[in-house]
């Protein structure tokens, strides 16, 4: 299941600069994560500051 961000996501975009393959693009109000093409590596998790990736 791929990682999802949640409503606390305030745009900052460390998400997107830590995935290996470029799964997460800047959305309306929130950053997003294309489930297609993401590999449920965790990275993105792990660089947020805000908690807000899911699994």
């Amino acid at each position: 299941m791929a990682y999802k961000i949640t409503d606390a996501c305030v745009s900052c975009g460390s998400c997107a600069g830590s995935c290996p393959v470029g799964a997460i693009a800047e959305g309306d109000g929130k950053y997003e994560i294309n489930a297609d093409a993401c590999v449920d590596c965790g990275t993105c998790a792990g660089s947020c500051p805000m908690g807000a990736i899911e699994q």
